[in-house]
Order: C-alpha cells, then structure tokens, then sequence
C-alpha cells in the first residue's frame, strides 16, 4: 500500500506531506483546489513523462516521493531484485522522483539509480490508477478487447505468446513475398544491368594490380630518349682514353708500383684495385643496357589504349583494378541470387502458407478462450452491476470476427487478422428491461458507464496484485441511490484494497476510512495548495459544504452527522 506521499514544489503545491491510510482514503475539495495536481504528482511517481511545466515558479526542482509497503511474495519485489535495487524484508519501497527546472528527471528506488523504463515496468504493480480518461476509453469499441484480454491474463498467456511470435513470422514472410512479387519487373531490369556491367568487366580481362604495372610501362616508354641519352653520357664518362675507368687504371698502377716501396700503401691499393674492376663491370652492363633499349611507338600506344580502357572501367565500378574486380565478384553473387528468384518466391510462397495455417490454429484457440472469458466476464460485470443499482441490465460481451479476402483462411473462410488474433471485441448493454442489447458507446450514460467502468475495474483488482486503487471522480454523472451504491461498491473494494477516492459526493465522502481534503490558498504573490487530514467535526464541516454549496447551516450539519453515522453503522454490522 502507498503509506506515504510527500511532495514539493509541484506546480503550485509548495510541500505537502500525505500519510494515507489502509481502506478508503477520500479526497475532496473545491472545483480548481488542486485535487489533480496530486494525481499528475502519483503519475510521475508512477513513470508518466516529466516536464518542467511541473516545477513551481521560482524554484530549481520539483521532488515527488512514494512510501510503499509490499508483503513479501508481491511481484513488484521480484522486479525491482532484479534491477539490483536492494529491498530489506519487510518490503519497504522508497520511490523518487526530481524534476529539474530544465525538464530532466532523476529517479531512485530505494536510494538507487534507475532509469525511466525500469519506473515504467515497475509503477504498473504499485498503483493501478483510473481516471475519466478510462471512461473514455470504454466508449472505443477497439479497446474492449484490452479489458477483456486483461480478465484473462493467466489463462491467454501462453497462448497469446505462441501467436504473437506466429503472427511476426507471419508478417515478415508475407512481406517479404509481396514485395517480390511486386519487384518483379523490376529485378528483370536488375538482372540486365547486372550481366551487362559483369560481361563488360569480364571482357577487359583485367588481371590484379594490372593499372600500376601498366602505369610504370607507360612512364618508361614516354621517357625512353631521356634513359637512352643518359644512359650513353654515363657510358662516354667511364670508358674511352682520358674517362673515368682510364684515369682509376693509371691511379691503380702508379700504386702498385709504389707497393714496393712501402707496404703501408696495400690496403689502399686493394680499395683502387676493387673501385677499378666494380667501375668496369658497370661499364660493361651499361654497354649490354643501352644494346637492349629498343624503343617502339606502338608499345606506347597500347600501354595508353589500355589505361584508357581501364580508366573507364574505374570510373563505372571502382577506384582501382582490384576495386573492380570485387565488384564485379559481388555483382556475379548478385546475380546467382536474383537468378534463383522464382525458386525464392515460391519456397516463400509455401512459407507463407505454412505459417497462416499455424497461426489459424492458433487464433481458433485464442478465439475459443476469449469467448469462455467473455461469458465469465460478462456475467461478472452484471453481479457489480446490480450492486451498482443496475439491477435489470443486461451485459453482454460480443466476440466476432471480420470476413476479409485478403486475411487469412480458418474454417474455410478468409478472416481478417492482427497481433490480438482474429477476434474484434466489443462490450453490449440493456440498461432497462425490453430493450436490446447495443453497443455500450452507443446508448449508455454518463452514470451508467462510471459504474460499468468501476465494476470492471473491481473485477480487474480481484484478478490482479496491485495494492493501491486510485479512482480519480469515478461517480461523474451520477447522484441518488447510484451515488450511494458507488460509494458502497468502493468501501467494499477498500475492505481488502487501499483506496484512493477523489470524489464531489458526499455519499462517497461519508465511507471514508480517511478523508482528506484538499485547498488553494491565494495570497497577494503566492499560491499554495494544502492537504489536510479532516478530523470527525471538521469531516462534517466538509460534508455540509459538500451537500449545500458555500453556505453552510444547521440542518445541513445535522444532515452530514446523520450520513457519517448511518456509514459507521453500517461498516459496524459488516454490510459494506
């Protein structure tokens, strides 16, 4: 149960602290005081998106903190073991929340970083909130199907789970199969492109690292008369009387013949000697070099003609020869896949087929299951209801399915199918005798869908876990005897739930295990809303103003003693 909410600088609340209370915990209070402030502050706290519209004026944050106590198997528990989040044995939570003035939320769990998602998963199990807005959602007949797979939880689990994966594989198969068929003028047109680029780059014969030997080639042939006269200025440098090997030859001789003079001179000589004969090597390969230079112009030519052909090829499919030929390796891959194209489509084809067979089996069982459940909840609905003071309506829950050629076949007739399965749901009312059962979005009141929405919601709190049930004015529309059976219907509910009632009937008020109530207070530059716990006379203060407006008399205070009295005896005798 939520034991404690603390809040701080939230939009106009300045610090409130509320210590709620086992059962039914009212909260009342004038038309603009501030009653859905708290409810947008428990929906922060329970992961709604944060905004800095929420922070007070003036101030760096807003801070909203939750005192829950668990008993020790609550799945909430389980979950927040499994963020890592450390809870002591007796089951305490400590949910927080700070909103900056730039719009940026931390969020702790028991003293513990967490992030917005793992609130989100969380926050479900804690408190279960129903607001008008739910009321509107009861009037769509396309979310009928959400309440009812929600009765049903348990039972449609697995079964639900095998036809969700069906129903995935389904659809990406199917997908994959249309958009072949459709794509199949055009992967003839691919198919083209491709053999043409592939025979193109084939017919090149280009071999690997073919553009820079090429390039190498061309730069010889275009600087042959470049090499050739410099290769004969090195040659008439080195050999000939009066060149280079002639002079070496005279150095190493007058050396030698000094050798016999003096023997230190033997290691230069040798350095001569070795100069002499590597010069005349060179001279000779450079003679054999200059023989072999044979330059011919149509060599050249071809070298170009081939660079150019290449070029072209490199400006269609790559950088480089090596670029192309892997493109061209990766357009043949291509090509051997398209060119199974027909074999593809049909083992799709079958696929397809296969999976909408599976998942016919699958959606008959889901089918079957909900209609079970719709029977069992609808009967269900009808027991509140005739508790609700709705004694002679009919309720009945519709579990059809749509014809669609281009659905699937299940019993030899093609049905249209989503991820809920083949059913379409929608929840049917007779309010009075003699009438027919409509559609409940149709013909149902305000009143009378308040109370069909909190039977539903009853039904749901028995089927879940959650401890705290926060109804935020389930009575609108209603008064008289309905007024009085809501009111009895949520005593009954808080005898084993926590409740949380934001009410404007004194019927409901006047049940309260703890009754709260709720003000603006203006001065010249502030305003601040206050929460207060009501004492038993102040509680009759807040039901005379609740019966008779701003004008509070005698006999409206009378009226409201008799009201709290008549609930104290009635919970006394345990008929609520």
């Amino acid at each position: 149960m939520l034991v404690e909410l603390s809040i701080r600088n939230f939009a106009i609340i300045k610090e409130v602290t509320i210590s709620f209370r086992q059962g039914l915990n009212i909260l009342t209070g004038e038309t603009g005081a501030g009653k859905s402030i708290i409810i947008d502050a428990l929906g922060i706290l329970l992961g709604d998106r944060s905004s800095a519209d929420f922070v007070r004026y003036g101030e760096k944050r807003a801070e909203v903190e939750g005192l829950f106590e668990l008993p020790a198997s609550h799945p909430a528990l389980q979950i927040c073991e499994g963020f890592g989040v450390q809870v002591e044995q007796d089951g305490v939570l400590v949910v927080r929340r700070d909103i900056s003035a730039q719009g940026k939320s931390i969020i702790r769990i028991n003293g513990q970083l967490v992030t917005l998602a793992m609130l989100r998963e969380l926050g479900p199990w804690l408190v279960t909130v129903h607001g008008q807005h739910d009321t509107h959602l009861l009037m769509q007949a396309e979310k009928h199907i959400d309440w009812l797979d929600a009765f049903g939880e348990q039972q449609l689990a697995r079964t639900k789970a095998e036809y969700a994966a069906l129903y995935a594989a389904y659809r990406k198969n199917r997908q994959d199969w249309e958009r072949m068929s459709r794509n199949e003028r055009e992967l003839v047109q691919r198919i083209d492109l491709l053999s043409y680029q592939l025979n193109e780059i084939e017919e090149a014969k280009l071999q690997p690292g073919e553009d820079e030997k090429l390039l190498n080639q061309r730069k010889k042939w275009a600087n042959y008369e470049k090499v050739y006269e410099g290769i004969q200025d090195a040659y008439r440098s080195l050999y000939g009387d009066g060149r280079g090997l002639d002079w070496l030859g005279h150095a190493m001789s007058e050396l030698e013949r000094l050798l016999q003079y003096d023997e230190n001179l033997a290691p230069l000589v040798e350095t001569i000697q070795n100069a002499y004969y590597q010069v005349d090597d060179a001279v000779h390969q450079l003679r054999q070099f200059a023989g072999r230079l044979d330059f011919d112009p149509q060599q050249l030519a071809e070298v170009e003609r081939r660079l150019d052909q290449i070029q072209s090829l490199k400006r269609k499919y790559g950088k480089s020869v090596d670029d192309i030929l892997e493109y061209a390796a990766t357009i043949q891959d291509e090509l051997e896949e398209i060119q199974q194209y027909d074999s593809r489509l049909l083992q799709l084809e079958e696929r397809v087929r296969e999976l909408a067979a599976d998942l016919a089996v699958e959606a008959l069982e889901l089918s079957a299951l909900r209609k079970q459940l719709a029977s069992e909840l609808a009967e269900a609905i009808e027991t509140q209801l005739k508790e609700l003071h709705m004694e002679r309506a009919r309720f009945a829950i519709e579990v059809r399915q749509i014809a669609d050629e281009q659905g699937i076949e299940i019993e030899g007739v093609k049905r249209r199918i989503d991820a809920n399965g083949m059913d379409q749901i929608e929840f049917l009312i007779s309010p009075n005798p003699g009438e027919p059962l409509r559609p409940l979005a149709k013909i149902a009141s305000g009143g009378e869908l308040s109370r069909v929405m909190l039977a539903i919601k009853t039904i749901l709190a028995d089927a879940e876990q959650v401890e705290t049930l926060i109804f935020d004015e389930v009575d609108t529309g209603v008064s008289g005897r309905a007024a009085q059976a809501i009111a009895e219907k949520l005593a009954r509910v808080a005898k084993n739930r926590q409740v949380l009632c934001i009410t404007h009937l004194p019927q409901v008020a006047a049940l309260a295990d703890a009754h709260f109530t709720i003000k603006k207070e203006a001065t010249a530059d502030t305003t601040m809303t206050t929460v207060t716990l009501l004492p038993e006379e102040e509680r009759v203060v807040e039901l005379s103003r609740m019966l008779s407006g701003t004008e509070i008399t005698e006999k409206t205070k009378e009226h409201a003693r008799e009201m709290l009295q008549l609930a104290k005896g009635r919970k006394a005798v345990n008929l609520l």
